[in-house]
C-alpha cells in the first residue's frame, strides 16, 4: 500500500518507516545497553514492535532517569530504545506533519529547516525592521516560563493533542506517552516530549500575533520576545500573556521584563542588538561565554588524564567555534583560542 492512502495509524506501524525510525534513534546513541541489545536482532526487534502497535498491546516502558547540571540543574528522563523508536515513528510520520500548518513560521524549535541560528537570524531581520519604522525607543518584551517542561498540564495536552490528531490509534498511543509520567510535566529528553512542548504554547504564538497584533515575534520553546512601539502597549500585552499562560496552568518566571529596544535582546544564546545607525549586532553573552570556559577547561583536564583525546576535544571546540563565528565574535575567537592555549600548556607543565 502506498503511503498516501495509509491511515496515519498505518504509518506509524509500517515496517519500513520502524526501521527509518530505528536508524534515526541510533544515531548519535552511543553504545547503550538496551541499543546493543536491540541491534543484535535489528529485524526481530522491528517485527515484535510492529506486533504490539498493531495488537495494541504497546505499553511505554519505565524511564532512566538522571540529572545533569550544564548549564542549569534538569532531570532528564531516558527512555527506551523501543520507546526512542516509536516516538520517531509517530513524530516523524503522523505529528510533524500534521502540525506543520499550526505553527507559525517564528516558532523556532524542533523543526526541520529552523533551530538556534534561524531563530537568531530572524531576531535581527525583525530588530533591523522595527528600528526603521518605529526608531530606537521602542519596547521590548522578553518572557519565558517557569519551569516549562515540568508543568506542562496533561489533561490540557491531551486535549490540544486530541483536536490535531484526527486518528484514534494514534491518539491513543500519544496518551501513553502523555501519561508516562505522574502528576503534571513531561520528561526532558524524549522526542515526542519536544513536539508536545511546542504545540502546547501554539495557542499563545497565534494569540500573540493574530489578537494582540504583534508583528515583531518570537519564541523559541519557552522562550520568547515580542517587538511594540511604546511601553503602555508592552504592559498591556504583557499582562495579556500572563493571563493566557496561567489558562494553560503555566507561570511567567521572574526574568521576563519589559526592555528598552536600544538595550537589545538576550535570545539563544546570543545578545543582539542595534547600533545607532542601524546595524543589528550578535554577541555571546557573559553567562555563555562562562560555560563555555568551563566547559573547556574540563575537557582539558580530561585530555591531560588520558580520559579524552586531544583529537576529540578539538572536535567539540572547532564546533563552538563554528556556532559563535554566526555572531559578531571574531575578538572572543581570539581570546578563547589563547586561553585555550594556555591550558594545555599547564597540562604539559605539570608532566
Amino acid at each position: 500500500m502506498t503511503e498516501d492512502k495509509m491511515t496515519d495509524f498505518e504509518k506509524v506501524c509500517d515496517f519500513g518507516n520502524l526501521y527509518q525510525a530505528y536508524r534515526k534513534s541510533k544515531c548519535g546513541k552511543g553504545y547503550s545497553v538496551s541499543s546493543m541489545k536491540f541491534q543484535m536482532r535489528t529485524l526481530d526487534g522491528i517485527s515484535l514492535i510492529k506486533h504490539m502497535l498493531e495488537t495494541k498491546t504497546y505499553e511505554v516502558s519505565p524511564y532512566h532517569e538522571f540529572t545533569i547540571y550544564e548549564p542549569k540543574e534538569r532531570i532528564i528522563k531516558a527512555c527506551s530504545f523501543k520507546d526512542k523508536i516509536v516516538q520517531h515513528s509517530i513524530c516523524d510520520n503522523v505529528l510533524l506533519s500534521n502540525l506543520r500548518t499550526e505553527f507559525i513560521s517564528t516558532n523556532y524549535a524542533g523543526q526541520i529547516g529552523k533551530g538556534t541560528l534561524y531563530g537568531l537570524d530572524c531576531l535581527r531581520l525583525q530588530m533591523r525592521v522595527a528600528n526603521f519604522k518605529y526608531g530606537n525607543d521602542c519596547w521590548i518584551v522578553k518572557a519565558d516560563i517557569s519551569k516549562y517542561f515540568y508543568n506542562i498540564d496533561h489533561d490540557i495536552l491531551k486535549d490540544i493533542v486530541r483536536y490535531h490528531i484526527k486518528d484514534d490509534d494514534v491518539y491513543r498511543l500519544c496518551e501513553k506517552f502523555i501519561d508516562s509520567t505522574d502528576g503534571k510535566g513531561l520528561p526532558l529528553g524524549n522526542q515526542i516530549s519536544q513536539v508536545f512542548a511546542l504545540l502546547y504554547l501554539s495557542g499563545l504564538d497565534h494569540f500573540i500575533t493574530g489578537e494582540l497584533g504583534v508583528k515583531y515575534y518570537g519564541r523559541y520553546m519557552d522562550d520568547f520576545y515580542l517587538i511594540v512601539k511604546d511601553k503602555e502597549y508592552a504592559k498591556y500585552c504583557l499582562n495579556a500573556i500572563s493571563d493566557f499562560v496561567h489558562s494553560l496552568g503555566l507561570e511567567l518566571n521572574g526574568k521576563t521584563q519589559i526592555i528598552p529596544f536600544k538595550n537589545g535582546i538576550r535570545f539563544c544564546g546570543f545578545h543582539t542588538y542595534v547600533t545607532k545607525d542601524g546595524k543589528p549586532i550578535r554577541k555571546l553573552t557573559n553567562e555563555n561565554k562562562r560555560v563555555a570556559k568551563k566547559k573547556f577547561r574540563k575537557m582539558v583536564k580530561l585530555v591531560g588524564k588520558g580520559k579524552l583525546t586531544e583529537e576529540k576535544f578539538y572536535e567539540s571546540y572547532n564546533a563552538w567555534k563554528n556556532h559563535i563565528s554566526h555572531g559578531n565574535c571574531f575578538k572572543l575567537s581570539c581570546e578563547m583560542d589563547k586561553y585555550i592555549e594556555e591550558l594545555f600548556k599547564e597540562i604539559k607543565e605539570g608532566f
